[in-house]
């Protein structure tokens, strides 16, 4: 799990996107960003929680949000996937996982009793100043817009 706590610095990063195009933090100065970290494309969960922060997506921008994945699939991957579903945000191909080790959420897993390394899916909120708002390690994928929103009541 992350080695990052709310209030601290969010690390910078520069990552490649669906397109080919770099973006960074620095990208997102100007709103708060949900930087959402999943496991994999195409898989339940992880297409449970990109649709819902997606068919969320109008709401979220109005209380002043952007969205950003990143997982260790490939440019490819994340522009069928997001062709698949109509995601409306960037996905970061971060297959070296570079930005994922520097927000401390790839690393050992257990599932059915095997143990593998991973990403640990986990949400950051980071603010205009680039300081970390929030942070979710129990994602509740098909409801992950309003848990967002709801912990800003």
């Amino acid at each position: 799990m992350t080695h990052l706590k709310v209030g601290e610095q969010a690390p910078f990063f520069l990552g490649i996107n669906q397109d080919g195009k770099e973006r960074s933090l620095l990208d997102y100065n100007d709103k708060k960003l949900i930087v959402f970290f999943y496991p994999k494309d195409n898989t339940p969960g992880c297409t449970a929680e990109s649709c819902n922060l997606s068919n969320n997506y109008n709401i979220l921008a109005k209380n002043g949000f952007e969205v950003l994945g990143v997982s260790s699939d490939s440019e490819i991957s994340h522009r069928k996937f997001i062709d698949k579903y109509n995601l409306c945000f960037d996905l970061i191909a971060d297959s070296e996982k570079v930005i994922c080790n520097n927000y401390g959420v790839f690393g050992k897993k257990k599932f059915m009793g095997k143990e593998y390394f991973g990403i640990h899916r986990t949400t950051f909120i980071i603010n205009q100043n680039q300081t970390i708002e929030k942070i979710f390690t129990k994602v509740e994928t098909k409801n992950h817009a309003e848990q967002i929103l709801a912990s800003y009541k």
